[in-house]
Formats: C-alpha cells, sequence, structure tokens
C-alpha cells in the first residue's frame, strides 16, 4: 500500500495534523484490498450510475475499470501520496489530482457538455465516409507492427446450457440401457455450468499469429470440480454396462440416418485391459514416469494453447489486415453516419456509427481522434448470425459476436490495444435417429450382437467472453525477440472459489460480482 500513514507523532490540540491524520488514516482504509493495492469505483455525477471501461492512470501506468466500474491498481515503492491519479472516460471531464486527496471509495466524473465551436478539427466539415477514409489512409501512421513485449491479463469465461436434452429409446437388446436409465442420465447431466480461467504474461511479438511467444507468469481455473466428477462416474458407468455386455472383439457400427461410421476392435478392447498390479514395483514406477510426463506435456501445451488463443484473439482487431471486423479494410459494405463529437480526455473525438450494407455483418460506433484520424475505441455487435448451418437435423448458429477495442497512444507515437471484450455465442443442436450395432466376426452364430437405437433431440448453448488489458508495452529488438525461448513451466492454479488473495501483488482486470460471488458445490 501507498505509504499514506507517514505521520507518527501528533501534536496534542494542533487541529490541523489531527484532521489530516484521520482523512489519511481513512484514505489507507478505503483505498486498500491488500497491502499493495488501491480499489474504488468511478461513478457518473449524475446518474450515480458506474461507469465502466473508464481508463485510471499513475505514473505512466493504467488500467481500466470493469463493467461494474470498479478498479484495482497494484501500487508499488516509488509511489507518494502526493502522486496524480487521473481517471478518464469517453464524454467526462477529466479527474486528475493527488492520491491524499481522496477521501471516499466512490470516485464521481462529470459529464462533459459539447459544443461544436469548441471542437477545432479542420477548415473542412468532413462527411462521415471521408472520415473513414483518412482512418484507412492513417492506419500505418497510427498502428506499428513493431515487436514489443506486453505484460498482460487475459480472462476468458465459458458458459454451457442444455436447452433441450431427449433420447427416446425405440430399441434395446441390453436391459439396463432402457428408458428409465437413459432419462435419468440425461437428468443427472448438468444443464449449467461456468468456467473461468485467467493468466498474466509478457507476450512478446507483433499482431501476427505466427511472430508470437508467452512467457506465462501465473494462471488460474474457477469451475465447479463436481461436474467432471459426474461426468467420470457417468463413464465408468457406462464402461461396466459394456464390459459386462460387450463381447471381446466386437465392434460398433454407429448410424444416423444414412451416415454411419464404426468403432474399431482396438478402441473396444481398451474397455477389458487388465488393472495393473500395485505390488510390480517396475509397472508403478513406469506409470508414475509417464503421468509426471503427461504433467510436463500438458504445461507445456497449455502454456501454448494461451499463446495460440491471445493470437487468434488479437487477430481480429479491426486495425489487422484480414480482419472479420472488417469496419475499415472493407468500409464500402457498411454505412456510417457522424454522431456527434466529444472528447477523450483532452482529445476531440468524432462519433460514428455504422450499419452494415449488403453482406456485411456488424453494426456499431466508432470514436475516431478528430486530429490524427486515429481509431480509439469501437463498440461492434452483429446484426445477423455470423455462421450458421443446417442440414439433415443438425444445425450450428453463430447468433452472437459483440465486442469493444479500446487503444491508447504510446511513447513511441503509435497507438496499441489497451482492452479488448469479445462475447460470441453459439448454438448446437442435434435431431436424427440414432443407431449403434455391435458386430462380432469372432462369436459363432450371427453376426450382429447388441443393438440400441432411438431418436434424439439435443440442443446446447455455449457463450464464449474474453477480457484482455494490457498494462506495459515497450519496444524490443528482433534479437531480443530471437533470443526469448518460451518456458511454460506454469499450470492453473484450480479454485472451486474465487480468491481475492490469489492474484496479490499482480495487476488484473477487477472481477464482477459473478465471479466473486462463484462457489462450486464442493466447497460448499
Amino acid at each position: 500500500m501507498v505509504r499514506l500513514d507517514c505521520i507518527a507523532i501528533i501534536e496534542p490540540m494542533n487541529t490541523k495534523k489531527l484532521l489530516f491524520a484521520f482523512f489519511t488514516i481513512l484514505i489507507a482504509n478505503i483505498f486498500t484490498a491488500n497491502a499493495q493495492s488501491l480499489s474504488a469505483f468511478v461513478i457518473d455525477s449524475v446518474s450515480q450510475q458506474p461507469i465502466p471501461y473508464a481508463t485510471v492512470q499513475l505514473k505512466e501506468k493504467g488500467v481500466i475499470t470493469n463493467e461494474e466500474g470498479n478498479f484495482n491498481f497494484i501500487l508499488n515503492e516509488t509511489i507518494t501520496e502526493a502522486d496524480s491519479l487521473i481517471i478518464s472516460s469517453m464524454g467526462y471531464e477529466t479527474l486528475a489530482k493527488p492520491i491524499s486527496e481522496f477521501n471516499t471509495n466512490r470516485i464521481l466524473l462529470k459529464p462533459k457538455a459539447i459544443e461544436l465551436k469548441e471542437v477545432i478539427v479542420s477548415n473542412k466539415n468532413y462527411t462521415a465516409d471521408e472520415i473513414m477514409n483518412l482512418v484507412e489512409d492513417n492506419l500505418e501512421k497510427n498502428y506499428s507492427n513493431d515487436l514489443t513485449k506486453k505484460r498482460l491479463f487475459h480472462r476468458e469465461s465459458s458458459f454451457n446450457r442444455w436447452t433441450q436434452s431427449n433420447f427416446k429409446v425405440k430399441k434395446s437388446s441390453i436391459d439396463v440401457l432402457n428408458q428409465q436409465f437413459i432419462d435419468s442420465v440425461i437428468s443427472s447431466v448438468p444443464k449449467n455450468d461456468s468456467y473461468y480461467s485467467e493468466i498474466v504474461g509478457d507476450l512478446y511479438g507483433n499482431y501476427d499469429t505466427e511472430v508470437q511467444k508467452l512467457d506465462l507468469l501465473k494462471a488460474s481455473k474457477l469451475f465447479d470440480k463436481d461436474t467432471e466428477i459426474d461426468y467420470e462416474k457417468l463413464e465408468e458407468k457406462f464402461n461396466e454396462i459394456l464390459k459386462d455386455n460387450v463381447k471381446p472383439g466386437s465392434y460398433f457400427k454407429i448410424k444416423s440416418g444414412l451416415l454411419s461410421f464404426k468403432i474399431d476392435t482396438d478402441e473396444v478392447n481398451q474397455l477389458f485391459e487388465e488393472d495393473m498390479d500395485s505390488t510390480d514395483v517396475a509397472a508403478v514406477n513406469k506409470e508414475l514416469e509417464e503421468k509426471k510426463k503427461n504433467k510436463e506435456e500438458e504445461q507445456k501445451n497449455y502454456g501454448k494453447w494461451r499463446r495460440n488463443n491471445l493470437a487468434r484473439i488479437l487477430g481480429t482487431l479491426p486495425t489487422q489486415e484480414d480482419s472479420d471486423l472488417n469496419f475499415i479494410s472493407k468500409s464500402r459494405k457498411y454505412d456510417f453516419t457522424l454522431q456527434e463529437f466529444t472528447y477523450l480526455g483532452n482529445d476531440a473525438v468524432y462519433v460514428i456509427s455504422f450499419q452494415p450494407s449488403g453482406s456485411a455483418d456488424y453494426g456499431g460506433t466508432l470514436y475516431v481522434n478528430a486530429d490524427d484520424f486515429a481509431l480509439l475505441q469501437v463498440d461492434y455487435t452483429n446484426m445477423k448470425p455470423v455462421k450458421k448451418f443446417n442440414l439433415l437435423g443438425i444445425s450450428a448458429n453463430k447468433y452472437l459476436s459483440k465486442g469493444k477495442i479500446i487503444y491508447n497512444k504510446g511513447a513511441n507515437g503509435f497507438y496499441g490495444l489497451r482492452y479488448l471484450e469479445s462475447e460470441t455465442g453459439e448454438r448446437f443442436g442435434i435431431r436424427r435417429p440414432l443407431k449403434i450395432i455391435e458386430k462380432n466376426k469372432v462369436v459363432k452364430g450371427r453376426n450382429k450382437q447388441n443393438e440400441l437405437s432411438g431418436d434424439m433431440d439435443f440442443v446446447f448453448n455455449n457463450v464464449v467472453k474474453n477480457e484482455i488489458i494490457i498494462f506495459e508495452s515497450e519496444s524490443i529488438s528482433q534479437a531480443t525477440f530471437d533470443s526469448f525461448t518460451e518456458n511454460n513451466a506454469v499450470s492453473p492454479t484450480y479454485m472451486p472459489k474465487y480468491d481475492p488473495e490469489f492474484w496479490k501483488g499482480y495487476a488484473i482486470m477487477e472481477p464482477n460480482t459473478a465471479i466473486k460471488e462463484f462457489t462450486s458445490t464442493s466447497s460448499q
């Protein structure tokens, strides 16, 4: 925590010093979630509503308020009570004053009244289309693809929901696989579950997918492990049924209407493998070595997976070539309207709305710097399904794709990503007949052994939300990039419920209420 308690002696009867001491202690208690952080809420002074995605800066380091207007700033020994906290948000007056002058955890920002005559942009009144052309013309001047080292935080939130799950048994030669058993299985599968993963790391490279390396520093995963256990129990139950009813040497034919595929004998035979004798020391050691190897591979793959995920997300930036968010590169596909002027800090900003014209997918709002025509922020949402497939009873619908992207200008004069939020929703469905047939060429008599057939009707929803905030970015040379070797010895720490102490000492995006209140059933 910043050293605000620097007065050790208070002279009696000195009212000024007494009041100063009182407010110092008050501030020290308000602006701290732990010993090295500063936390508060940013609120609209008129509506009293939280202001999400406001920029909070302290000594050239910055964070973003979350969707609930909350922020948490990691402090260090260089911070003093005289240092100014600077808070800015689109359409509000910038607030800048020393930390010592804050005496509440509710920070109020005043809406900024905008008059057109205040905005000195040019001796020409540009149309929205002309502004967008200037944005594209100035991309290389405003955005660099040079190599950097970026300290970032990435949170991925996944929400799964079964909206339809039904299987009607028509025929079963295995008594235990009856309608009652199938219904009990379907009812035991969780209909809703959530999964959160978070990382802090340094991303080396640029915005090209092939030119990135990740130094993973810390990671966590927050979910209900009982859900995994439920699935494992179901798998064990099915394995027991198959062991009791399926003959060694069998294979399965799975048919759904005109579609069919085969599960080979080797895969079925795995069900009949004997358990290892724990008294066989050599076998036990071999298994332990194998588990250690798998653990190392899991760590390596986890870091690689997160790096690839980051690369995929950063590749969607509208300032990148071939991005699906093609408001700039394929502006002819959109209709633009100049709505108003506003301010972001001291920068005059054009506010431009856009709608799809023809085959484009997205609509939203662009905020463009009126001085250098750099895109500062974009809020977008799909106006129709981004992808849709429906054939032979199998359907997939990417019905949701929305987000927010915020850029800021660095010390090198180029703009870079400060914050990204994206949310995608997909619905998968299958409504088809299903037939599973056990066949065996070894057993004498008829080739066909067992059969399960019925009609399935399943609909599954998946919503994924990504949040990335870049706290620091510094230019690096090609030699520095080449010499860095990924060493992903960090595995995610499992948490059955949110632990505010886990990220102590690390800058992150403050979690929302849903994450803070998440608790798995096993921890209750």
